[in-house]
């Protein structure tokens, strides 16, 4: 099967770029990001806090079963452009990745259509491709199945 989130990473650079375009609206799109009910449905974690404004913050955690905390990432949000863009910092907890700048550009194709676009930026070239090695590429095309899934019955 082929997998619609497309992850293109250059050998010996420290970013990558993740392209998925959906079947729904642009504002529909922005709102799956931007909105913490639907993010917790979506990407299966809890929204702990969510200012989605300039200078805003957001951390986000996930449980397991007994109640252990698993994930746990935060961030600060730089450039807030409704329905076009989000500049935030991305920073996994009791991880080795450091933090990551992350671009997400949103882009309207058709009236029911739309694009993402997110370029993230690691602190080296040995972290992203660590990262890579994790079940990264399936992990990112399962959370942007359900996000298509989610937002389609919000229509």
């Amino acid at each position: 099967m082929e997998l619609k989130t497309k992850i293109k990473a250059e050998e010996g650079k420290q970013d990558l770029v993740i392209t998925r375009e959906f079947d729904l609206p642009l504002e529909l799109l922005f709102k799956a990001f931007t909105e913490p009910e639907i993010i917790e449905q979506w990407m299966g974690t809890k929204v702990l806090k969510l200012e989605s404004k300039k200078h805003g913050s957001w951390q986000f955690e996930t449980s397991d079963a007994k109640g252990n905390v698993v994930f746990k990432a935060n961030g600060t949000i730089h450039e807030f452009i409704p329905n076009q863009k989000i500049t935030r910092t991305f920073e996994m907890e009791n991880a080795p990745f450091g933090v990551q700048l992350e671009l997400h550009e949103f882009e309207k194709l058709t009236d029911d259509t739309s694009k993402l676009t997110i370029h993230s930026i690691y602190e080296s070239g040995m972290l992203r491709d660590q990262m890579l090695k994790l079940p990264f590429t399936r992990g990112i095309n399962m959370a942007h199945n359900r996000l298509q899934d989610i937002a389609t019955k919000l229509r």
